[in-house]
């Protein structure tokens, strides 16, 4: 048995225990490891249908809402405040129609994906010689492989979409780290620029006393090795 078909099994035995469930077992049901990608399908959080409208919808959210809300779980509350976000954030998800759309696209690519699955078991069973009756083939077996197939879907475009904005965001830090190095080099050649420009006086001077310098230097040792040239002695011929 898998993960998923284990969890599906222990969810759906403790809903049947009571179909409207307490207060306590509403937070459970919500806040129990491995509820987390669950949680993003609004139809699962309102143990509604697929088919069912908005209002009725918003009733289920009314009375769901009330069971799991601080307030009636004072003895419960920072898990009762959880819950109550989860609640809250379903109903936001079927009232908006862009997030209605895409929660009703997953439903969609998760029957493509199952009945891909199914087609996939028959072939198998055809080509061991076998009859194609499968699981699936059964309402109750085909429910509860949408319910595992959708789960998945909700999952995987909850990874992708958080990939996709982990790398946007270390993009974006990239960027401003590029802007930021971008912005200092520009500042120090700015101020390096200055600087030349406040020291150009100063450095035309001192070039001028450095010439006149050395072209004193030059003129006087002209001066001094004149001055100490000697002819040669004349030789006076007998």
């Amino acid at each position: 048995m898998s993960q998923f078909e284990s969890f599906y099994q222990d969810l759906k035995s403790t809903e049947q225990q009571d179909a409207t469930l307490t207060s306590e077992q509403q937070i459970e049901r919500l806040l129990k490891p491995g509820s987390t990608y669950l949680n993003l399908n609004p139809y699962e959080v309102l143990q509604i249908d697929l088919d069912t409208d908005i209002e009725a919808a918003k009733k289920k959210y009314k009375k769901l809402s009330l069971l799991v809300h601080p307030d009636k779980n004072p003895d419960d509350r920072e898990r009762a405040d959880k819950a109550f976000d989860i609640v809250k954030k379903a109903i936001k998800q079927m009232e908006d129609p862009v997030e209605l759309n895409r929660c009703k696209d997953c439903y969609t690519e998760a029957k493509a994906r199952l009945a891909i699955v199914m087609s996939e078991k028959k072939r198998k069973l055809r080509k061991d010689g076998k009859e194609d009756v499968i699981e699936e083939d059964d309402p109750a077996g085909y429910k509860k492989a949408l319910w595992i197939t959708v789960t998945k879907v909700f999952a995987d475009r909850e990874k992708k979409r958080k990939m996709l904005e982990d790398r946007a965001n270390e993009e974006k830090r990239r960027a401003t780290e590029a802007m930021a190095q971008a912005a200092e080099k520009r500042k120090l050649a700015e101020e390096f620029a200055k600087n030349y420009e406040e020291s150009r006086d100063e450095r035309s001077g001192s070039w001028r006393n450095f010439q006149a310098k050395k072209a004193k230097k030059e003129d006087k040792g002209k001066t001094m090795k004149g001055a100490a040239f000697k002819p040669p002695k004349v030789k006076l011929q007998k």
